[in-house]
């Protein structure tokens, strides 16, 4: 099977809510807040080290069985540039994917520096659902 690197959008940054221990690289986040400054309609999104999709894109993965990949919970927020950009913008429910798999093994992984993997299989999953601002290139374990 081939696996490339995805480099989703940045659509915001993480909020003051965030935990995490910076003492490691790359950083463990114990609780997720991530703050909006725009959403370009792609369905995973990142503020390094952590990565959301909508909640659409992870009922697809658990019916296809993806590995490598939970979920939990995240805190949404918008910036005030997003309310002013976009005051009547609705957005999607969203939550916090984890990546606990292996990169070029597992259908989600990340490799030693945090980059985000993925496997022939979940980025055609993702393709689908909508990633047009992500930069994806081949993966070569």
């Amino acid at each position: 099977m081939r696996y490339f690197k995805i480099e989703p959008e940045v659509a915001g940054g993480l909020g003051q809510n965030t935990k995490m221990d910076r003492s490691v690289h790359p950083p463990i986040v114990s609780k997720l807040h991530y703050e909006l400054d725009g959403w370009p309609d792609d369905v995973i999104l990142e503020s390094f080290p952590s990565f959301i999709v909508t909640e659409e894109t992870k009922q697809v993965l658990l019916q296809a069985g993806v590995t490598g990949a939970q979920f939990d919970e995240v805190e949404i927020t918008t910036s005030g540039q997003f309310r002013d950009l976009y005051p009547d913008r609705l957005l999607p429910n969203f939550v916090w994917l984890k990546i606990e798999g292996m990169a070029g093994q597992d259908d989600f992984g990340t490799t030693s520096n945090g980059m985000l993997t993925v496997s022939e299989r979940a980025l055609g999953l993702l393709n689908r659902l909508g990633i047009s601002n992500a930069l994806v290139t081949p993966f070569e374990n």
